[in-house]
């Protein structure tokens, strides 16, 4: 009897092993998680796709005018601009329409679309300012109107006369201006005594730290110039430092 209640578990045990056996089994060649990523992309791109075409909304349209359209030119034809209820539109000109033709129904339609009378076309001097047209200024200004312009004018005008130049105060530092006017040889005359070695040299270099022969001179007359050259300034003892000239002191005299 047992035996007869085994037989179909066992049966039955068997059948389940072999069914699980014939599964077909995955596809090893799509790669991990490849056809999962591929589904997902695609199922994006519809829902994106779902979504633009759910929020897109076409503009109505709008009536731009209810007037019939201008008739075509031939190519190469001067267009002209004429005034109308809606707007300015372009129409064919006359053969033979100059610029200053052009211009002027250009004003013209513009004037007319906005209301207001058109004020031509300025193409010479006198259209931009009338200053020397007689009859334009004769009817806003009078010739008893321009005297009494002037007459004004001339009572504000003032001279001023000139006066004395101030004192100096500070006249302990050296002047270079009453220097130049007290010495009269020129430039590059001998006639202090100097002595040492390499003087050219020397000056040379401490020349360079000056911005300005006048600089260089007040600084060599401060030390002791023009009879003594403490700070190695006049080489040739002329008296005059780095190179400075009095000749245009005395020129500003002299003239």
């Amino acid at each position: 009897m047992q035996n007869q209640i085994r037989f179909p578990i066992l049966f039955g045990f068997a059948l389940a092993v072999l069914a699980g056996c014939a599964q077909t089994p995955p596809d090893t060649m799509a790669g991990v998680g490849f056809g999962s990523d591929a589904d997902a992309m695609r199922a994006r791109e519809m829902e994106l796709a779902g979504a633009d075409a759910s929020t897109e909304r076409l503009a109505p349209p709008q009536l731009l005018s209810s007037e019939p359209l201008a008739p075509v030119t031939a190519p190469g034809a001067p267009m002209r601009t004429v005034a109308s209820s809606t707007g300015v539109q372009s129409a064919a000109l006359p053969p033979g329409a100059g610029a200053d033709d052009i211009a002027a129904q250009t004003a013209a339609a513009l004037a007319a679309s906005s209301g207001t009378p058109s004020a031509g076309v300025v193409t010479t001097a006198t259209g931009l300012s009338a200053e020397n047209d007689f009859t334009a200024v004769s009817g806003s200004r009078t010739i008893q109107g321009d005297a009494a312009l002037i007459a004004t004018n001339r009572a504000q005008y003032q001279v001023i006369e000139p006066t004395a130049l101030p004192e100096r105060t500070d006249t302990a530092q050296p002047n270079i201006v009453s220097y130049a006017l007290a010495s009269a040889h020129p430039r590059g005359t001998r006639v202090y005594s100097r002595s040492g070695s390499n003087l050219v040299a020397k000056a040379e270099r401490n020349c360079n730290a000056f911005t300005s022969p006048d600089m260089a001179q007040a600084e060599f007359l401060a030390k002791g110039g023009p009879q003594r050259d403490r700070a190695g300034l006049d080489p040739d003892g002329d008296g005059y430092a780095c190179g400075w000239d009095p000749a245009p002191f005395r020129r500003a005299v002299d003239n």
